[in-house]
């Protein structure tokens, strides 16, 4: 059976580690605790989260227990950032997001078993800690010097930094502490961003308790350019699927790049190496097909959102242009395509055409330009070919007596709500 370690190495997962040979050691002799953290800066966790947690259900899989862990104070005081200090959140908000986080950590591990996950809050143990307790406890084995040589700390020192961000890193590094005492921890976990913050974890059980702990850090996953993979023309792409809908989650993986796709397999997605593999033979043989995209998309709006949702945010993407019924797919999903289309909102009461849906969506520069679209038959209602240009949008020819799927050529989409 392959070691994990090695798993992880094959799929490209690993940036950093502490000593590798004791880490394969400790992880050999048994299962051993581990943990990742999650601050609650937003409302979600999204696809740069997703990576680490995944990482998590493999450590699970393969034996081993995982403690998730949402920071309840760390996210009222934000890891420094490059680009300045962060916006404080009230306690309420960061109250109600770390519910929101900790419901979706709780759906990728499992809770059974001999190596069942445990959910924990790191307020639970700063909550009650007194100023003098921290300074005296924690504050003393952090040296300054080292402090202020941390890259994000150093890059700000001339723009200003404030205390609270300064001492983020305590904070942080005492959860490895407390979850080393309370849980046996051994391993924590994270992002290639996060590296400085984590070995100064792996330091203070050191120095505190004497103890050899462990770290490893996934790279950061980027775009062919080098900018930072998850973000779309529209935004962040997060895992709950009111701020991201499942159709657009998926049409976030299809829009993967032919020289990325078969890395974010290996990456994010449980199929077998082997397997992989064979995909990406096929698509080095024909790229034009997508077949590496559609399946990464697959696969992972399947482990994010479910079948059903994947089923339907693949039935959605073809069947906007033609290469299924429309009919088929169900009115939320349908929405969210056109949605994600750009679709626009246009009045029954105003009676629009086809021409007006055409100049409304975008799709044509202007009336005299859609009537030229419909009279060389490149105008499309629901899939249909428009030859009238004075067609009125009534509700018998809209889908759920609301939406049209308007489109120009074969590839321009957009869509209409009319009410």
């Amino acid at each position: 059976m392959t070691h994990v370690l090695d798993d992880l190495d094959a799929r490209g997962l690993i940036a950093h580690s502490t000593d590798r040979d004791a880490l394969r050691a400790e992880l050999s002799a048994g299962p051993i605790t581990y943990y990742v953290g999650f601050d609650p800066t937003a409302p979600s966790l999204h696809i740069g989260n997703l990576l680490q947690i995944l990482t998590a259900r493999r450590l699970q899989l393969a034996g081993h227990r995982p403690l998730m862990l949402v920071g309840g104070s760390t996210g009222m005081v934000g890891d420094p950032k490059e680009a300045g200090e962060r916006i404080m959140n009230t306690k309420e908000t960061v109250g109600e997001w770390v519910e929101r986080i900790r419901a979706q950590v709780s759906r990728f591990v499992e809770f059974g078993g001999d190596n069942g996950a445990t959910v924990v809050n790191n307020l639970d143990w700063t909550a009650g800690l007194s100023t003098i307790d921290f300074l005296r406890d924690i504050g003393k084995h952090f040296p300054v010097n080292r402090m202020l040589a941390r890259d994000v700390v150093s890059s700000r020192l001339e723009s200003g930094i404030s205390y609270t961000e300064f001492s983020y890193v305590l904070l942080q590094s005492m959860d490895y502490l407390e979850l080393h005492r309370r849980h046996g921890c051994v391993l924590q976990t994270g992002g290639s961003d996060q590296w400085g913050n984590i070995t100064a974890g792996v330091e203070l059980v050191r120095r505190a308790d004497g103890a050899k702990v462990h770290a490893l850090a996934t790279p950061l996953i980027t775009k062919a350019d080098g900018t930072k993979f998850g973000k779309t023309e529209s935004g962040t792409v997060w895992l709950d699927p009111d701020l991201t809908s499942p159709y657009a989650f998926y049409q976030s993986w299809i829009q993967a790049e032919d020289s990325k796709v078969v890395e974010y397999l290996r990456q994010f997605t449980f199929l077998g190496l082997e397997e992989i593999a064979q995909i990406e033979a096929e698509h080095i043989e024909k790229p034009g097909a997508r077949g590496a995209q559609r399946r990464l998309a697959a696969e992972m709006t399947t482990i994010v959102h479910g079948v059903e949702e994947a089923g339907a945010a693949e039935l959605a993407s073809r069947a906007l242009f033609g290469r299924a019924d429309l009919a088929d797919l169900p009115e939320q999903t349908l929405a969210a395509a056109l949605r994600e289309a750009g679709a626009v909102d246009l009045s029954a009461s105003d009676r629009p055409t086809i021409v007006d849906a055409l100049v409304a969506s975008g799709l044509a520069d202007s009336k005299s330009a859609a009537r030229r679209a419909v009279a060389e038959g490149g105008a499309y209602l629901n899939n249909e070919r428009v030859s009238d240009p004075d067609l009125e949008l009534t509700s018998e020819l809209l889908l759920y007596n609301t939406w049209a799927v308007i489109r120009k050529g074969k590839r321009s989409i957009s869509g209409v709500a009319i009410r």
